[in-house]
């Protein structure tokens, strides 16, 4: 079939007519040509649209991983704040166990078993590792520190158990039941409720045992503190005991509440601890009379005084002057009655009055540990 034929093309131009013979060879190539253009038109646009389609997909992969970088920056200042929180928590931590150490052992403290020794290089270590936390993202210096401190908690634990057993051994030496004073003595606390600032739930074990332990030293140390062991006179004497006796004015048997101490007139009358004068005045029988407060349901009593020199409200000290001895009420001459009294029960002065110099020691050591404590806070 002949699908271009020969072609004659008449063109008129300046009169004259002219004729253009379009063989089908020449057909055949210019519809090649006009093809090709066609074929390359749409090559173009095709690949156009692929480079367009091409740049869609990076722009999209380039704003992906904008935002992965984008989220992984925000990760990191995340983490690094974490790690910088974590390093200040650690430090307070660090500082916190250092000054309690030092307010309740002192800076050469002996007899801890060895406690202050290790305790201290773990300090040292625990320094050296903050130094290196400037420029520090990992965690494993702030474990490293971590770690020294707990180990530094369990012997500041066993050191402090070690000097709270002493004084309940104290306690008991006087006739008493350190564990009751304890219960009585943790029942009077209070405060605002301050969260433990640590970035877990709750506190590390080491430092609750650390916690508990101090709690119980503290209040042993407290009420024994304030159990009356000092004299409360310089007379070298006791003219009756405590417990039965002759009553001196009729001679019947007699229940004597305290022990009596004679004396010259006027001699000063001490407080035998620390405590809070609760009644000054005349009591039947007893004559002018000073009665001290002291902690756990302790009182003292003075009586057959012949002046005050305190009043009520008054806060006193173990060795205040708080009276003179005289020799009113049922008396028969110039001494000092005096009374322990515990929840209102009288009990025998005398384990009080003769306690051991190893409990004397103590109770000046926890007065002076008491007094570092509170210029330190």
């Amino acid at each position: 079939m002949d699908f271009c034929p020969e072609r004659e093309i008449v063109v008129g131009t300046g009169g004259k007519l002219r004729s253009i013979r379009v063989t089908s060879a020449a057909q055949f190539g210019i519809a090649a040509i006009l093809l090709s253009l066609l074929l390359g038109a749409m090559a173009l646009i095709l690949s156009v649209a692929t480079t367009r389609a091409d740049i869609a997909r990076e722009r999209a992969a380039i704003t992906a991983q904008s935002r992965a970088v984008a989220a992984a920056a925000s990760k990191s200042a995340r983490y690094r704040k974490s790690v910088e929180q974590r390093t200040r928590e650690l430090e307070a931590r660090q500082d916190f166990m250092d000054d309690l150490y030092r307010a309740h052992f002192g800076e050469d403290e002996a007899g801890v078993d060895g406690a202050r020794a290790e305790a201290s290089k773990q300090v040292a270590g625990a320094r050296a590792e903050k130094l290196r936390l400037g420029a520090a993202v990992d965690a494993k210096p702030l474990q490293a520190i971590d770690a020294r401190q707990r180990r530094f908690a369990a012997l500041l634990t066993h050191a402090v158990r070690r000097r709270a057993d002493q004084t309940a051994h104290a306690i008991q030496s006087l006739g008493l039941n350190p564990e009751a004073l304890v219960r009585t003595a943790a029942r009077a606390q209070g405060g605002p409720f301050v969260p433990w600032p640590e970035a877990q739930a709750s506190m590390p074990q080491e430092m609750e045992h650390l916690a508990d332990a101090l709690a119980r030293m503290e209040l042993l140390e407290a009420s024994l503190k304030t159990i009356p062991s000092g004299r409360p006179t310089m007379a070298p004497m006791q003219s009756s005991s405590y417990g039965y006796r002759r009553d001196p004015f009729n001679g019947h048997a007699a229940f004597h509440a305290g022990i009596d101490f004679p004396g010259r007139h006027g001699e000063p009358i001490l407080a035998a601890a620390a405590g809070k004068v609760t009644f000054v005045g005349q009591r039947s029988g007893y004559g002018n009379v000073v009665e001290v407060a002291h902690s756990n349901g302790i009182m003292t009593r003075y009586a057959h005084l012949s002046g005050f020199s305190t009043s009520v409200g008054r806060k006193v000290t173990q060795g205040q002057q708080i009276a003179r001895m005289g020799s009113t009420g049922r008396s028969t001459g110039d001494h000092l009655h005096f009374e322990v009294r515990i929840n209102g029960q009288p009990v025998n002065p005398r384990p009080f009055l003769q306690a051991s110099r190893n409990v004397r020691q103590v109770q000046q050591l926890a007065a002076t540990r008491a007094a570092g404590v509170r210029n330190r806070g």
